[in-house]
C-alpha cells in the first residue's frame, strides 16, 4: 500500500540535523513545508500553510532546555488538528508527561537515534499524523514502571487480546488492527474493550483508555 503524503514543520536549531530530515522524508514523497531553527518560527507557519506534522527538537535555544516542549504544547493549544512529533536524544518523563497532559491524540516522543531506523521513524510520522500516540519504547519504560500486580493483569490477557495490544502500541488504529488479523472491526473493538477491563482501565473525562493501555504492555 502507497504510504499517505505528510505535510512536514521541522524545527531543529542544528543544521546538520535539520537538512537531513528533511532530505530524508522529501526522499520518501512528503512534503517538507518549511525548516525553521526555533520552535516559535513554527506557529506562523501553521497559520498560513497546511500541515500535518510539526517534528519538533526539544532542546533548542536561547536557553536549549525544553523550548521545544513549550512550542508543542503551543501548537497543540492553538491547532488541536496539528501532530507534534518531539525529536530528543534524551528519554525524559517530564517532557513526555508534559505533553501528554496536554494532548492524548496526534503526539509522539521519539529518541534521536531511531531516526537511523527510517522505516520506523516514517511509520511514527504517519502515525502521529493519523492522530495516534507513538512513544519511543525507552521513554514509555520510564514513564510507567511495572509492578506485579500489573504483570499479573497482563497475564490475564488472552493470546487474541495481546495480539490487539501489541498492535496498538505500535501506534495502529482499530481498522489497521483487523486488516492485520483478519479480523472484524467490531471484534476489535470488543478485544480492545476487553483489555480495558482486564486492566482495570475504566472510563474517566481526564484519561485516555488507549494511551494507558499501551504504556502498561511497554512498561511490562
Amino acid at each position: 500500500m502507497a504510504a499517505t503524503l505528510v505535510r512536514v514543520v521541522i524545527a531543529d536549531d542544528n543544521t546538520i540535523v535539520r537538512e537531513g530530515l528533511a532530505a530524508l522524508l522529501r526522499g520518501r514523497g512528503h512534503e517538507v513545508v518549511t525548516a525553521v531553527e526555533e520552535g516559535t518560527a513554527v506557529l506562523p507557519v501553521l497559520v498560513d500553510h497546511e500541515v500535518d506534522v510539526v517534528v519538533m527538537d526539544i532542546r533548542m535555544p536561547p536557553t536549549h532546555t525544553d523550548e521545544g516542549v513549550r512550542a508543542a504544547i503551543q501548537v497543540k493549544t492553538l491547532h488541536p488538528g496539528v501532530g507534534v512529533l518531539l525529536f530528543s536524544q534524551y528519554a525524559e518523563v517530564r517532557w513526555a508527561r508534559t505533553l501528554l497532559d496536554v494532548a492524548t491524540v496526534g503526539v509522539g516522543y521519539l529518541l534521536k537515534d531511531r531516526v537511523a531506523e527510517v522505516t520506523t521513524f516514517i511509520d511514527s510520522l504517519q502515525q502521529v499524523a493519523a492522530g495516534h500516540v507513538v512513544l519511543d519504547p525507552e521513554v514509555a519504560a520510564a514513564l510507567v514502571q511495572a509492578p506485579r500486580p500489573l504483570r499479573d493483569r497482563l497475564g490475564r490477557l488472552t493470546a487474541r487480546e495481546t495480539d490487539v495490544l501489541r498492535l496498538m502500541a505500535e501506534g495502529r488504529s482499530n481498522t489497521a488492527i483487523a486488516d492485520s488479523l483478519h479480523l472484524s472491526s467490531g471484534t476489535v473493538e470488543k478485544h480492545v474493550t476487553a483489555v480495558f477491563a482486564k486492566l482495570g482501565l475504566e472510563a474517566t473525562p481526564s484519561d485516555h483508555r488507549r494511551v494507558l493501555a499501551v504504556l502498561r504492555f511497554l512498561a511490562a
